[in-house]
């Protein structure tokens, strides 16, 4: 059977619907601005066009052109304007799927089209169900990382659950999405001293943390400075403001909360004991690696793969920054894990996305952000925040230079 050119096989307009629709997918999946470029670029060409795009967070800017017409007889602009992605690695692995197929003539580009767009289908109920459980799961995992006690696991995990059944509703309800993050903030400050009150002491300021986890932008800043060394000033600036306005609404939200409670004659009893032993961190490092390979909505089949990753960048992390100290562990990490990814998009012609991500995941800065944010504003002193401050930028900068010098290492196969 001879495989069609997609090139000379479809209409020019419909040769640009395709790559537009593309380009709005990959941006809905969390594609930074320099790997969506690169694959809108790549994709565009084997089709035959001509495409210079513009790309920030929300939106897109997608000028094309027939390279066999004279120029300016076919100039075509597009403006796309989108929301914040979030990461889908099932959806991703399809747009990348269909992509492959559609340039290798395997499939028409009419039919490529009607393939992308039955992938905006909501969830069904039982996704939904899965994404609660995952967001409790992620929070009472993280405490068990981190040896907090039984109480303090079990309050992690109430408060996951309530701000996954949060998140839920607001994805129908755009005026309670605005709010959303700072709502979150303010159950889960509520819910712990309510706890350390009546019940009995907590580590309070790091269960909130553990309970937030999922909500925490540290992917974003990495995307955000990511973007910044990849000259992408614009998308990298947009992202980084983003971020850093998510880490204020949850410390709003958690103030509210404390604020609230002084005011009614609650004084939550504080304690630092982090009695777990080791069996307990291991159970709950196979229970977060579950948790984000559900968050990250990825394909079954590729539970084991994303399980494995996030396991092994937290592993490398770990024994890493003993032996080296922590920002050595988090660039060991971070390299290992993009190379890693980048070798199996090449491997196995799928996206490294699968491996990179949740390897990255539990290396990301956004909690010791927001444990700065929060002390600062107990404190009411710029000083409070300094050392976690410090700490956020040595964990971003080495994570930076290990995607960077992964990347170097092997180059990412068509950018995803």
């Amino acid at each position: 059977m001879t495989s069609r050119d997609p090139a000379t096989d479809a209409s020019y307009p419909e040769r640009i619907t395709f790559v537009v629709e593309l380009a709005e997918h990959l941006n809905a999946y969390g594609t930074t601005a320099q790997r969506l470029e690169g694959a809108i670029e790549s994709v565009a060409k084997r089709l035959g066009l001509e495409c210079e795009p513009w790309v920030n967070p929300t939106g897109m800017i997608l000028a094309f052109s027939d390279p066999a017409r004279a120029p300016g007889e076919s100039d075509t602009t597009r403006v796309v304007r989108s929301g914040l992605g979030n990461t889908d690695l099932y959806k991703l692995c399809e747009v990348d799927r269909i992509a492959e197929d559609v340039m290798a003539g395997r499939m028409q580009i009419g039919d490529g089209l009607r393939a992308l767009r039955a992938l905006q289908r909501p969830a069904s109920w039982r996704g939904k169900t899965m994404q609660l459980l995952g967001f409790g799961m992620a929070s009472a995992a993280v405490a068990g990382l981190l040896r907090l006690p039984w109480l303090d696991i079990a309050t992690a995990g109430l408060i996951g659950l309530l701000i996954g059944l949060l998140d839920i509703v607001a994805q129908r309800r755009p005026r309670l999405s605005e709010a959303s993050d700072a709502l979150a903030g303010l159950v889960a400050g509520a819910v712990a001293v309510t706890v350390a009150s009546l019940v009995a002491p907590l580590n309070l300021n790091t269960v909130i943390i553990a309970s937030l986890i999922v909500l925490l932008p540290g992917m974003a800043l990495t995307n955000a400075v990511n973007e910044l060394t990849s000259a992408h000033l614009v998308s990298g600036t947009a992202r980084f403001a983003g971020a850093l306005t998510t880490i204020l609404k949850l410390t709003i939200g958690t103030a509210i909360a404390l604020s609230v409670a002084e005011w009614l004659g609650l004084e939550p009893a504080v304690r630092a004991l982090r009695p777990q032993p080791d069996w307990v961190m291991w159970c709950a490092l196979l229970v977060a690696a579950f948790a984000f390979a559900v968050l990250f909505r990825a394909p079954r089949r590729d539970y084991p793969l994303v399980m494995a990753a996030a396991a092994s960048g937290y592993l490398i992390s770990r024994y890493g920054g003993e032996t080296f100290g922590a920002p050595a562990g988090v660039f060991l990490a971070a390299f290992a894990m993009t190379a890693a990814g980048n070798a199996y998009a090449r491997w196995m012609n799928r996206p490294g996305a699968l491996i990179r991500l949740p390897g990255i995941i539990m290396l990301v800065p956004g909690s010791v952000a927001l444990r700065g944010v929060i002390s600062l504003v107990q404190a009411q002193s710029i000083d409070a925040g300094q050392d976690a401050a410090m700490a956020a930028l040595n964990t971003l900068m080495a994570l930076l230079a290990g995607l960077l010098f992964g990347n170097l290492l092997i180059s990412a196969r068509r950018n995803l």
